[in-house]
C-alpha cells in the first residue's frame, strides 16, 4: 500500500537519480575505453612510424634501430640470455639495488624531514647543508661512489639513496610544517605530550605528503641504480645498456630500455598499492593524469 502523504514527485525522485547515476557510469565507461584506444593509437603511430622509417631508409637502423629488431633482441635475451649472462640475473640485481636504495632513502628522508620540520633549531642549522647537497649533480656523486665503494652493489645503492632522500625529505619536512596549528593546539589542550604530538598527530597528518612522494622517489631510486651500473658494474640493466652502447648495438640499447620500462611500470603499480594501504582515507582514482 502506498503512503498517502507522499506526492507523485516523491516517488519519481529516486528513479531520476538512479537514471542519472546510470548515465554517469555509462559516460565514465565510454571515456575509459576511449582513453585506452587513444593510448593504443598513439603507441601504434609512434612504433609504426619508427618501423616504416627504418625499413624505407629514412632513419638508419644502425643508429636508430627498429622496433622489430628491438622485439627480437628482447625475445632472444629472454629465451637464450644476453652476452653478459642470463637476463633474469640482470633484472634481479637492478631490482635489489633499487629496492634497497628506495627503502633506505625513504627511511632516512622521513626521519630527517620529520626531525627538521619538528625542530626549528635543527632546520636553521642543517637547512643550508641540505639545500647545498640537493644542488650537487648526482652523476658526479655516482663517479665518487664507484671510486669509494667499488663496482659492487654498494655504490649503486648509495647513489639511489642520494636521489631518493631529497624527494622524501622535502615532502616530509613540508608535511610537518603544514600541519593545522588548531589540530596541534587541541591535542595539547587534551593533554598530549610531545611524543604523542609527534607520532599521533603530526606524523599521520604529514603521511599524505610523504606517500605522495613514493612514486617519484622509487623512480629516482631506479634511475640511481641504472646510472650507477652504467658508470661501472658487472651486472644489471644499466650494464646491459653500457655493453650495447660499446658494441654500437642500438637495438640492444632500446631493448634494455623496454625492459626497464616494464620493470618501472610494475614497480609503480606496487607503490600505488602501498600508498593506498598507508593512506586508506584518501580518495582513490581509477586513473592518474600523469
Amino acid at each position: 500500500m502506498s503512503d498517502p502523504k507522499r506526492s507523485p514527485s516523491d516517488t519519481r525522485i529516486p528513479e531520476i537519480l538512479t537514471a542519472d547515476e546510470q548515465a554517469a557510469e555509462v559516460r565514465e565507461h565510454r571515456r575509459y575505453w576511449l582513453e585506452r584506444l587513444l593510448q593504443i593509437g598513439v603507441f601504434a603511430a609512434l612504433v609504426g612510424g619508427w618501423e616504416v622509417s627504418a625499413r624505407t631508409g629514412f632513419a638508419d637502423p644502425f643508429f636508430f634501430g627498429q622496433p622489430s629488431g628491438v622485439a627480437a633482441t628482447v625475445w632472444r635475451w629472454a629465451m637464450r640470455g644476453t652476452p653478459q649472462g642470463p637476463l633474469w640475473q640482470h633484472v634481479v640485481v637492478t631490482l635489489e639495488e633499487t629496492v634497497l636504495a628506495f627503502c633506505l632513502g625513504v627511511l632516512i628522508g622521513v626521519i630527517a624531514g620529520f626531525a627538521l620540520g619538528r625542530n626549528r633549531t635543527l632546520a636553521a642549522v642543517f637547512g643550508p647543508y641540505v639545500r647545498m647537497g640537493n644542488a650537487i649533480p648526482r652523476v658526479i656523486l655516482g663517479s665518487i661512489f664507484v671510486i669509494w665503494l667499488g663496482l659492487g652493489m654498494a655504490s649503486k645503492v648509495a647513489l639511489g639513496v642520494t636521489l631518493t632522500f631529497f624527494v622524501v625529505f622535502f615532502n616530509a619536512f613540508q608535511g610537518v610544517r603544514e600541519v593545522d596549528p588548531n589540530l596541534v593546539n587541541n591535542a595539547r589542550i587534551l593533554g598530549a605530550n610531545p611524543h604523542q604530538l609527534s607520532f599521533d598527530v603530526m606524523l599521520p597528518a604529514a603521511l599524505g605528503w610523504i606517500t605522495s612522494s613514493l612514486h617519484t622517489s622509487f623512480g629516482f631510486a631506479l634511475v640511481g641504480a641504472v646510472v650507477g651500473e652504467f658508470l661501472g658494474a658487472t651486472h644489471g640493466l644499466g650494464y646491459l645498456v653500457a655493453a650495447a652502447q660499446g658494441a654500437f648495438n642500438a637495438n640492444g640499447v632500446f631493448a634494455a630500455m623496454v625492459i626497464l620500462s616494464v620493470v618501472a611500470l610494475l614497480a609503480d603499480a606496487l607503490v600505488t598499492w602501498l600508498e593506498r594501504r598507508l593512506t586508506p582515507w584518501r580518495p582513490s582514482t581509477r586513473a592518474r593524469d600523469i
